[in-house]
């Protein structure tokens, strides 16, 4: 493993107030950057199980890996269906965007895959790419923006719409939850089950919406005006987006660290460790690690 010095690398943004914490808001006294491995070709979509393990992606060689809380690195399964997001529901099964197919796929622990969804009305999807499980309930929001993949038969989408989509628990097909967005990408809710955050990474936005008991969003606000391929939550509240390294916000919106990540594109990040308190980033072909101060969210 090789650790980087962050000197610098998660000063506070020139907006913040000189009364802001800076490093000190998320990263752990003298954290360090560190390179777990650089064996892939786009690593994506970190979730973290019950135990602080983190099952990430590598897309392009259809692999889903697993990184332990020991730090063993293996491959959970292969072919993945060239999964992309992912997420854990409240049994354990591991749940995927697989754009393969343009489905959304439930992975029991043990490896079997049963088919969730894979259109909307009677239309294929783009390619679910990340998702979130409200842990108030169980139902699942996930974003289909359009990329095109070179190894799928069609050139183009069957639905012009980029959206998310909420699959409620046990029904049998997706609705819409949200429209008119450019590109929607990354996704996250709050543990409390009341508010989902959705950048759309083509607009440059993140956007909050209101979560209503039946699942249903409304009330969109701008959050702040960066777009974002995946994104966490920590426990204070403090939203981490990606892309070019990490940018931190907190609860009101205001930018509060940015975390520099070697690498063309960080993809996504989670928490990770028995403690929920190492950040866990998948950057391009490498993944790292970041311990932390605050303690993060599933």
């Amino acid at each position: 493993m090789v650790s980087f010095l962050l000197a610098g690398a998660l000063a506070v943004a020139d907006t913040v107030p000189s009364t802001a914490l800076g490093a000190q808001a998320v990263a752990a006294p003298g954290a360090r950057l560190t390179l777990i491995a650089k064996q892939f070709k786009f690593t994506e979509g970190p979730a973290v199980d019950r135990a602080g393990n983190v099952f990430f992606t590598d897309q392009p060689n259809d692999k889903i890996w697993k990184y332990s809380t020991e730090g063993k690195l293996t491959v959970f399964l292969t072919p993945s269906g060239r999964a992309n997001g992912l997420d854990f529901d409240a049994k354990g099964n591991l749940l995927a965007c697989a754009d393969a197919k343009n489905q959304l796929w439930s992975i029991s622990p043990a490896g079997k895959v049963t088919v969730l969804a894979d259109g909307f009305e009677q239309h294929r999807f783009n390619g679910p790419n990340d998702l979130w499980v409200n842990p108030k309930g169980g139902g699942i929001y996930f974003t289909d923006p359009y990329y095109q993949r070179d190894y799928w038969a069609h050139t183009a989408p069957d639905m012009a719409a980029q959206n998310v989509y909420y699959l409620a628990p046990g029904a049998p097909a997706p609705v819409l939850a949200a429209g008119q967005l450019r590109k929607p990408n990354g996704i996250v809710g709050t543990p409390d089950g009341k508010q989902l955050f959705v950048a759309d990474i083509e607009a440059n936005k993140t956007y909050r919406y209101q979560i209503g008991p039946d699942g249903r969003l409304s009330n969109r606000q701008l959050f702040v005006e960066q777009g974002s391929d995946g994104m966490a939550l920590d426990s204070k509240g403090n939203l981490y987006l990606t892309g070019q390294g990490v940018t931190v916000y907190s609860a009101q919106g205001q930018k509060i660290a940015h975390i520099d990540v070697p690498g063309a594109w960080t993809g996504n990040v989670c928490f990770a460790g028995k403690d929920l308190k190492t950040l866990f980033i998948t950057a391009s072909e490498a993944v790292y690690t970041l311990p932390l101060l605050v303690k993060g969210l599933r």
